[in-house]
């Protein structure tokens, strides 16, 4: 399918691995210029390299962190005139409700709410003044399923969707679309963490906790971030105009729910 955007501008945070990769990777297939952002260099300008060399496009890479205001403002600076946002970030790390603190949760605030928010603040009025944009966050499968030991997570992401209910709705009629992907377990790095966790606590093999994962799970596996990022293209294409204020669930059926 002809996604229409080649030739858009699109900026993609946290994209030099995992679910942000697999996001940029599908926009530089659809013809999509980027500006990629990640905290790491090395990793990122690896990752700039390889979209030139598989799909043409033109690739800017900002080494900043998104969830600070210095990193939102380089990024911002590249992208000037971008057609496409994908607010990503890496989510705050798992524990307990007693132990987290305030500046624990500023910490999650920062990076999984206010820094994407501050980002479409910044590119949503010259989306609105062009008469097109489109805007994907990627958030968490706990917004619509809370995971316990993600508290900070839960928070924050649950946070930014609200706001998203509500701009969403007010930038549409000048061609903008908002929405959000709530990805489930992915074979990301993410996912290895979180399974060398289980192995750990449960005294298993990271191979068993993983096994013992997908067993919740109805498709029995883990997504791929080259399926995760075929629905953020499609979410980004011209195919796409009246979606809006969505939170579009990749998890594999895991949360069970009607609605």
């Amino acid at each position: 399918m002809d996604l229409g955007i080649k030739g858009k501008r699109a900026i993609v945070c946290a994209a030099s691995k995992g679910l942000g990769r697999g996001c940029a990777e599908a926009l530089a297939a659809a013809g999509v210029d980027l500006v990629i952002n990640a905290r790491t260099r090395d990793a990122l300008d690896a990752t700039a390299d390889a979209l030139r060399a598989a799909h043409g496009v033109s690739v800017t890479a900002v080494a900043a962190d998104i969830a600070t205001p210095d990193g939102q403002a380089e990024v911002l600076e590249a992208g000037t005139g971008a057609d496409i946002l994908v607010n990503n970030a890496g989510g705050p790390p798992p524990g307990m409700w007693s132990d987290w603190t305030r500046d624990d949760f500023i910490a999650a605030l920062d990076a999984n709410m206010l820094a994407p928010i501050a980002m479409m603040k910044a590119m949503l009025p010259e989306m609105c003044d062009r008469g097109w944009g489109r805007v994907v966050n990627i958030t968490s499968q706990s917004v619509k399923s809370p995971i316990p030991v993600l508290g900070l997570s839960n928070s924050a992401r649950a946070g930014l969707t609200g706001y998203v209910a509500g701009t969403s709705r007010q930038v549409a009629q000048f061609g903008v679309n908002i929405n959000n992907m709530l990805p489930g377990i992915h074979a990301t790095d993410r996912a290895v963490a979180l399974d060398g966790g289980v192995s750990r606590a449960q005294n298993i093999s990271v191979e068993e906790a993983k096994a013992q994962r997908e067993a919740t799970i109805p498709a029995r596996r883990y997504g791929t971030a080259e399926e995760f990022g075929a629905m953020c293209a499609f979410l980004c294409s011209q195919h796409a105009g009246f979606i809006v204020g969505q939170n579009i669930l990749l998890d594999g059926g895991a949360v069970n729910a009607t609605l």
